[in-house]
């Protein structure tokens, strides 16, 4: 399971020129699920971002999670994250998860977050073609990998 974290002053789905989610200061987190991917990846992802501290305290460090600032979470299927690159100039996306395996995980890893971090999620629509915008804070952007724990 991968999450591409992006810290964000605000960030919004459109669907068909309508607006399908927005957020105010907190994380866009775009979730791409691989066919290897369980529950067990679902709770320690959810865990790490809802740990995260990369908010800014008083002396601008970042020294605060999601929770300490009361922030927003916006959460977008994205199965592009699991792009191989290797052969030619044509991604496949053979690793990533069909949506009869995806799909139970992208919800659970949604009402995990929920749990954590205390408040509702707002996602986009699995499956849809989102039109995706953002305020990145800082920037801030940092990449995860539930096969990769570091």
């Amino acid at each position: 399971m991968r999450a591409l974290i992006q810290r964000v002053r605000e960030a919004k789905v459109t669907i068909e020129a309508e607006t399908y989610s927005q957020i105010g200061t907190g994380l866009l987190v775009l979730l791409g699920i691989e066919s290897a991917d369980t529950e067990e990846d679902v709770l320690w992802l959810a865990g790490k971002i809802s740990k995260m501290r990369i908010f800014g305290d008083g002396a601008g460090q970042m020294n605060l999670s999601l929770s300490d600032i009361n922030g927003e979470m916006l959460v977008v299927s994205q199965f592009t994250l699991h792009a191989n690159t290797k052969k030619g100039n044509r991604p496949s996306f053979i690793r990533a998860a069909r949506p009869e395996h995806a799909v139970p995980l992208y919800e659970k890893f949604i009402s995990e977050m929920e749990t954590v971090i205390g408040k509702t999620v707002s996602t986009g629509k699995f499956g849809a073609s989102m039109q995706v915008s953002l305020t990145n804070d800082g920037p801030v952007t940092i990449w995860i990998d539930s096969r990769n724990r570091e």
